[in-house]
């Protein structure tokens, strides 16, 4: 059986809303107010915590001030953890090519760079964790994307074989998992990240969830 792998933040969910109110609450704690804007800020926001942290210490001529990025990260994420849902929102349509593709006999699972708890947490909020056949997280292995074993292993967890899945992603990192994994990789245009995804030289972009039951058929044929 062959998987159709999906990244979380940027892919199957909007979440740039909520890191960024979790970076601002760390600001906020410094006692430099507001750094990050919600529009400006979001794709930085998807690179993770450690990404809006370092951008607000450029914004205060500190960039190098790893110290207190260490020191905060871990606030960040109590933060993010405490309000995970209030500005984040699937994309539309998103579910219900997930549904076909389960349908039509593709496993289904999650690849994320998003520590697992926080995942899990999150997709069960939305009330779509159950619909995944398997969601690794950062954390969940000693290794993360763009190594392939997170992908490979998320197939495999989700009871295909690894050899015949392929990934939909939003950023470049998501391509190299794809290119270091041998598989096809298939970028939004739709999400934070932003910029020319056709640049990364992905086998195809989608620009609506109509359009990926076709896409998935062509790069990796039928379910089984």
């Amino acid at each position: 059986m062959k998987t159709v792998v999906f990244d979380l933040d940027g892919t199957l969910a909007d979440t740039s809303g909520d890191l960024i109110a979790a970076a601002n609450a760390c600001f906020r704690d410094m006692g430099a107010g507001d750094l990050l804007d919600v529009k400006q800020d979001a794709g930085t926001a998807l690179r993770g915590g450690r990404a809006m942290l370092r951008l607000g210490m450029e914004r205060l001529n500190r960039a190098d001030d790893e110290t207190v990025i260490d020191a905060y990260y871990p606030k960040l994420l109590a933060a993010y953890a405490q309000d995970i849902d209030t500005h984040t929102v699937l994309y539309e349509g998103a579910m219900a090519a997930v549904e076909r593709l389960k349908t039509a006999g593709y496993f289904v699972a999650i690849c994320t760079n998003k520590p697992e708890g926080l995942a899990d947490t999150l997709l069960t909020r939305l009330g779509v964790r159950n619909v995944f056949d398997a969601m690794l997280g950062a954390d969940t292995l000693a290794v993360r994307k763009p190594d392939p074993e997170h992908l490979f292993e998320t197939a495999r967890r989700a009871g295909g074989d690894p050899a015949r899945c392929m990934l939909i992603g939003d950023t470049e990192t998501d391509r190299k998992t794809a290119q270091a994994a041998g598989v096809p990789c298939v970028l939004v245009t739709f999400g934070p990240a932003g910029g020319d995804m056709q640049a990364l030289t992905p086998e195809a972009v989608l620009d609506h969830y109509d359009d990926l039951d076709g896409i998935v058929a062509q790069l990796i044929g039928p379910a089984v």
